[in-house]
């Protein structure tokens, strides 16, 4: 009997599930915290809750993890550098404060527009090696010819022997900006990623699995460890649509729509007849819009991990993601007595790193680059709890607001604090952590916000689930406003929005949902069994995928029969004759598709290949002006 393992790291939990191929039957499933910063004894402890029963007979493993969008989401991610080669608009926000624009690019069938300034990239690379962990180089209409973005990656790597992803590596769609945005995430994500690929096999290897590893990716395919390690920005929101492949197998339905709630975030997204409905657009992560390929996905930056702060009475949700009383109460020994110590702030000094319910602790990371006032203030945190009034008293100030937030996002210090899941151990909806420290923690906001306790959680959780309506609602109604959306269900009113495609509700506390959802929207609300662990059995559901996109254009529309240019991935080709240039991109297409289930370890006999082809023939001419071809090859796992 054949196993496979699916196994997803989230922001708070990880999970791994156990499934028998020959029926596609769960057999266990198992549940560990995620672990800072290194996951490895989460993943193991997840695993070892299956049972070592089985594991000798697995022979596929599946990977998700939401850890590369919540770095972007949370702004956490390793630092990295910036090349522009060519005529970029500087006076647009960058992403990073470590650029440099440089004279070079070509025009739209690849030629050389001006030479590249080889010798400012190497000055500028030795100018920030050490306050950088990766580079990310972007030329002009690299698509068409790679040859300005190699040249400049060889010469980083032999100065500075640190990664160096191109803006060509990672697509082949047109908008230098946005694929400049797109390979300085995959440059940021580097670090975790292969922290997080190399831990996995390392764990898989030692307990003795002969297993392919497979990773998923953001459109609900799988790629090889290999080509997910060269690839970490193709993982980004491969947690969510892990859930939407697993939840439609979960609840037994090829059309669906899926609220996935984790602890950093909650995605909405639908499958239609078994295929994941994709973005027309590159996904956006953080705000920046890239040219990854994504299954189209409603992201809303409140999980239950996000932090929950009071101020003037009002309160404010936080995006980023924060250790809940509840569960720091359970990993720390002493914290509860010291919560319910802890001083209230001054009111002049409270805001949203100052409140009686928030500490910090450090995590572990190398420090790159920080400021006298961070490194004075990371000197004063411990490895367990501390509160602002402990940092006060051991460097005789308090810590600014900006500085704790920079340590925060150069992941140094993580912070502890009111989330959305100490509301329900308040409600007593959801109890696996210390009931008292979130009571605890109610009673204090509760008391800036001039509730009780009670009542305080009810607001959060009410709020939540309104969220929750809003965004499933916004996600097929894209040309109204999110706003007006959210803002209906504020209204008393008999009136309900009505959707004919079933909800499925996956993730660790969406249980305590399920009435909310139904009483404010018309549609059959579905939490199936094992709904806790839906993205790790997403991985295991998925399909390997591979997508290869070749453009052939003329290279002269004066005189357009003379020659042919083909663009793809592996650079530019010419031809005199336009049907050798076509049949020689579906060979290649074909090929690349081969190579990469061959290195993802597939077997080729369970491949299936499908040819699309689109053309614009001008009236009067004899040959394409440009033919677009989209050569699709998809195959199983397990060659089930």
């Amino acid at each position: 009997m054949k196993y496979s393992l699916g196994i997803d790291a989230g922001g708070t939990y990880t999970d791994a599930v156990l499934l028998r191929d020959s029926d596609e039957t769960i057999i266990c499933t198992g549940k560990a915290l995620t672990t800072y910063p290194d996951p490895l004894e989460g993943i193991r402890k997840a695993i070892d809750r299956l049972g070592s029963t089985y594991l000798k007979d697995v022979r596929t493993v599946s990977v998700s993890t939401t850890l590369s969008t919540n770095s972007i989401l949370e702004g956490t991610g390793f630092p990295v550098a910036l090349v522009l080669i060519g005529d970029y608009d500087v006076m647009k926000d960058l992403p990073t404060k470590h650029y440099i624009k440089v004279a070079g690019g070509h025009d739209f069938n690849g030629t050389e527009t001006e030479a590249v300034d080889i010798g400012s990239i190497m000055g500028f690379a030795l100018s920030v090696k050490d306050k950088v962990s990766a580079f990310a180089v972007s030329s002009f209409f690299s698509v068409r010819n790679h040859e300005h973005e190699l040249a400049a990656k060889e010469a980083i790597v032999e100065l500075t022997g640190l990664p160096v992803v191109c803006g060509h590596e990672l697509s082949q769609d047109l908008g230098a900006f946005e694929r400049a945005v797109t390979a300085f995430l995959n440059a940021q994500l580097i670090p975790v990623t292969e922290r997080f690929m190399h831990t996995v096999e390392k764990e898989i290897r030692s307990r003795g699995m002969d297993a392919k590893v497979f990773m998923l990716k953001c459109d609900g395919s799988v790629i090889g460890i290999q080509s997910a390690l060269k690839k970490p920005i193709e993982s980004i929101f491969s947690g969510p649509a892990g859930s939407l492949v697993g939840a439609a197998f979960l609840a037994n339905r090829s059309t669906c729509a899926v609220i996935d709630v984790g602890g950093t975030s909650t995605d909405i997204s639908v499958i239609y007849d078994g295929v994941p409905e994709m973005s027309d657009e590159g996904a956006v992560v953080g705000g920046w819009k890239t040219r990854v390929k994504a299954i189209k996905m409603e992201t809303s930056a409140m999980g239950g991990d996000s932090h929950i702060w009071v101020k003037g009475e009002s309160i404010h949700f936080e995006p980023r993601r924060v250790i809940p009383l509840c569960r720091a109460a359970s990993l720390y020994p002493g914290f509860l007595e010291q919560l319910k110590t802890n001083p209230m702030p001054s009111k002049i000094r409270l805001g949203i790193n100052y409140q009686p319910t928030k500490f910090y602790l450090r995590t572990g990371y190398r420090a790159i680059e920080i400021s006298k006032e961070e490194e004075e203030t990371l000197s004063a945190i411990s490895e367990g709890p501390t509160s602002t009034s402990e940092i006060f008293d051991r460097i005789k100030r308090y810590p600014s607001s900006a500085s704790l937030d920079s340590l925060i996002k150069k992941r140094l210090i993580q912070a502890i604090g009111f989330t959305p899941t100490d509301a329900l151990h308040v409600l007593g909806e959801y109890t696996e952590w210390d009931t008292e420290a979130a009571l605890t923690g109610a009673k204090l906001l509760g008391s800036l916000a001039c509730m009780e306790p009670f009542d305080f959680a009810y607001q959060i959780k009410k709020e939540f689930a309104k969220n929750m309506a809003a965004n499933i609602i916004s996600f097929f109604l894209e040309k109204v406003p999110k706003k007006e959306i959210r803002g209906i269900f504020d209204v008393q009113s008999p009136v309900k929005f009505k959707l004919d495609v079933p909800i499925v509700l996956i993730g660790g506390p969406v249980a305590a949902f399920v009435r909310d959802i139904r009483e404010m929207v018309d549609a059959e609300i579905i939490l199936p069994a094992n709904y806790e662990v839906g993205n790790a059995t997403g991985a295991l559901a998925a399909k390997g995928i591979r997508r290869a996109e070749i453009l052939i254009r003329p290279a002269s529309m004066a005189a357009p029969e003379w020659e042919f240019l083909v663009f793809s991935e592996m650079g530019r080709s010419s031809f005199y004759d336009y049907h050798e240039a076509l049949d020689y991109a579906v060979d290649l297409g074909e090929k690349m598709i081969l190579e990469y289930m061959k290195d993802a370890g597939m077997d080729s006999s369970q491949i299936c290949i499908d040819i699309k082809k689109d053309e614009i023939i001008p009236k009067g001419w004899t040959t394409p002006m440009e033919t677009k071809l989209v050569i699709m090859g998809t195959g199983n796992l397990n060659g089930n």
